[in-house]
């Protein structure tokens, strides 16, 4: 692959062997973020085209901005919008049935890397969290405004995280002395409650769990996830990258229960040892894919 990303796709020679059924077909990639994936497969297939997604504006800009992307702009429609919307574009679009849809649910990492966009625990920025700049609420709002029950609800439910009552009476006894304005210092706070174990930060399950509250993570799956019988043309795919238990479960059940839909990897798929060594991102990536009757 010669294309420069600013992280690896992940699976993409899998996603490319259970999305493509036509090699002159309209694809949507719900997740565009870098483009990794799109990119791999405009270039190896040169008649289909792509309907891109992505809720961060920055996405779009950096989509103009990329020097590698100038050969394919006359095959790639951008739609800076979350993919719940995706059925309601299309028909906008006036594009009828498309020949598959592919998801990867993880975070980007530039999104992560960008420390103004208040992600990751290990940064001095305010707490926001927010895919889409334009959403109202963010994660900063969430930990200093919300009683101890919710913040205990959302960190269990959505982090699966154990010590969440303790977590979430620690952070509202810490917003006496003042609001809980940094990452770093949501993190400090659940450190007091949790120990390290291995690699894996104390604060990932929390700081997990008010991403995915804040954008709505998981309606926005299941509105995408039901919309595939309704925008797939017969015998098209949709492939879908998960990354964590509660996307997974989603996405496993919402598959197996849609009698429009014939699941075509009985067993998850996962990277292999070699992707792993090259690309971390992937261990904990599984691969679901079904077939539109």
């Amino acid at each position: 692959m010669d294309i420069n990303f600013y992280h690896l796709p992940v699976m993409v020679n899998e996603v490319e062997q259970y999305l493509i059924t036509k090699d002159s077909g309209c694809y949507v990639d719900c997740t565009f973020g870098g483009g990794g994936h799109s990119l791999f497969l405009l270039k190896k297939y040169k008649n289909i085209k792509i309907i891109a997604f992505d809720q961060d504006a920055d996405s779009l800009k950096r989509f103009n901005e990329n020097k590698n992307l100038q050969e394919f702009k006359d095959r790639i429609i951008f739609c800076c919008d979350n993919f719940r919307n995706i059925e309601k574009k299309i028909k906008d679009l006036n594009i009828g049935k498309v020949n598959g849809l592919m998801a990867d649910l993880g975070v980007s990492s530039k999104q992560l890397d960008d420390k103004e966009r208040g992600f990751s625990f290990n940064s001095d920025s305010i707490l926001d969290m927010r895919m889409d700049k334009k959403n109202n609420i963010t994660a900063y709002d969430i930990v200093n405004s919300f009683d101890k029950d919710k913040l205990s609800e959302i960190f269990f439910k959505y982090g699966e995280e154990r010590f969440c009552g303790q977590i979430a009476e620690k952070i509202v006894e810490e917003r006496i002395k003042g609001t809980v304005k940094t990452c770093n210092q949501l993190k400090d706070i659940v450190c007091k409650i949790k120990s390290a174990k291995g690699k894996i930060n104390p604060a990932t399950k929390v700081f997990q769990a008010l991403r995915i509250y804040v954008n709505d993570e998981l309606g926005s799956l299941r509105e995408m996830l039901n919309s595939i019988p309704e925008i797939l043309d017969t015998n098209s795919r949709a492939v879908i990258l998960t990354y964590h238990s509660l996307e997974d479960r989603i996405v496993k059940q919402t598959f197996r229960e849609n009698k429009y839909l014939k699941v075509i990897n009985k067993k998850v798929i996962v990277a292999d040892d070699k992707e792993i060594k090259e690309n971390p991102r992937s261990r904990s990536a599984k691969l679901r894919a079904v077939e539109k009757l």
